[in-house]
């Protein structure tokens, strides 16, 4: 009774989200101050590093390891001020969790239709996160891109194609992956959806002229325009101002990153092999796999998961690609699940995980078996000094593929059944509205 009287004020949710995100940031200074094993990412010095030589006139990527934006890097700047403004660029991030999590609110409030405590309970599943809390409180600024990504999302369903386009760009800009959700975006904009009347007058001609026009419509190509200007402006000003270093290291760097540590996808085991100074046979065809790992990744992230499925709920389908792309990505560490849990909170109302308890509790516990499994490994290699690789590290990396595989099958057939290919309402929200 106390829990459900909790969530009927959004007061309560987002100030208790607040609260949690302090109490981590002042036991991560303590923990910081007197346990070898610091809680600060050791990302969140680079991005400190970074924005320090900004403030000495020099380039970010002087800072070894540094592969952001430099407006990431400018975003920190008062972490290079004396005192407790170190701590600036966690707070920043934390803030930009709560701010993703209130538009989340926001949107299954208007949206999907919810009830404001039905939809305070699922927006929290992004704001009492204690993974979410924890990820951006130590240093990472998956906290921003959430910001920009749900405020995208955000855009398209209030058919604002001139700030989507926007957004999308600036997206993409931040960090490569929101790519992958422009094809659901031009997909999901057809003409029924912006309100466009239909003709009961039969086609006369269906050539590829008429198919163009049709599909051609004013949102798509205002976000089209607006999205590569946005994109193509921000680099231009870029690397006017940093030059090579710019695209190398925020742009070609990741198509060709071979990083083996803290990476649970399959592909570690042979990026370590490939990192080896030895010419084997072995590493000679883990680098011809490392260049083709990113095919299927692609296919289906960008091409065959939105043509199926954007018509029928965008933020499931933009959830769906982004699993695929965490999931058969040659580099998968836990920062990125955060990708895809911003979408849980638009699926998760209708969605078998939630319906059967059977298959909603085994995916969540085969899912943290998964990583316990890789991290128990993966602790034995790195601190006590042991070669876990073989086979230790690469059956659970395996094993923890084939659990999400199995996820993202889930997630994907109930996309694919909902009944009503213009609805971007979950079942549940229909009920609450009869």
């Amino acid at each position: 009774m106390a829990l459900s009287s909790f969530f009927r004020s959004s007061r309560n949710v987002f100030s208790a989200a607040i609260l949690l995100r302090a109490v981590f940031l002042v036991y991560g200074h303590f923990q910081d101050a007197f346990s070898p094993m610091k809680y600060t990412d050791i990302d969140y010095y680079v991005f400190t590093d970074a924005a320090r030589f900004i403030s000495r006139g020099k380039s970010p990527y002087a800072r070894d390891t540094y592969r952001y934006t430099p407006l990431l890097a400018w975003f920190i700047y008062p972490t290079t001020w004396p005192g407790f403004w170190f701590s600036f660029g966690k707070v920043l991030f934390a803030i930009g969790d709560i701010v993703a999590g209130w538009m989340m609110f926001r949107i299954l409030r208007t949206y999907q239709k919810m009830p404001q405590e039905q939809a305070l309970k699922f927006a929290s599943i992004w704001l009492l996160n204690p993974m979410v809390a924890t990820i951006s409180t130590r240093g990472s600024s998956e906290g921003l891109l959430g910001v920009i990504v749900i405020a995208l999302l955000w855009a398209v369903l209030s058919k604002r194609a001139e700030l989507a386009g926007v957004l999308l760009g600036f997206a993409v800009h931040f960090k490569i992956y929101p790519f992958i959700y422009a094809t659901s975006i031009v997909w999901w904009l057809d003409g029924s959806r912006l309100g466009q009347k239909k003709t009961t007058r039969p086609e006369i001609s269906s050539g590829l002229a008429t198919q163009i026009r049709q599909f051609a419509n004013r949102d798509r190509i205002v976000l089209t325009i607006y999205s590569l200007a946005t994109f193509m402006g921000l680099n231009l000003a870029m690397f006017s101002i940093y030059g090579v270093p710019f695209v190398e290291h925020s742009y070609l760097y990741h198509v060709i990153r071979s990083d083996h540590r803290h990476n649970f996808s399959p592909y570690n085991t042979l990026l370590y092999l490939n990192a080896s100074p030895k010419d084997s046979g072995i590493a000679s065809s883990s680098l011809r796999l490392e260049r083709l790992a990113f095919l299927p990744q692609i296919l289906l992230s960008t091409v065959m998961i939105p043509l199926a499925l954007a018509k029928k709920d965008l933020p499931s389908t933009m959830l769906a690609q982004t699993f695929a792309f965490v999931t058969f990505n040659k580099v998968c560490t836990s920062q990125y699940f955060l990708w895809y849990m911003m979408f849980l909170p638009f699926y998760l109302p209708s969605s078998t995980l939630l319906r059967s308890h059977s298959i909603g509790i085994t995916s969540l516990v085969l899912w943290i078996v998964g990583q316990v499994a890789w991290l128990q490994q993966g602790y034995q290699l790195e601190f006590l000094g042991r070669s876990t690789f073989v086979s230790g590290l690469w059956l659970s990396s395996i094993f923890f593929f084939l659990v999400n595989v199995g996820i993202l099958s889930v997630i994907i057939r109930d996309v694919k059944e909902k009944d009503n290919i213009a609805a971007d309402l979950p079942a549940a929200s229909k009920k609450v509205r009869k």
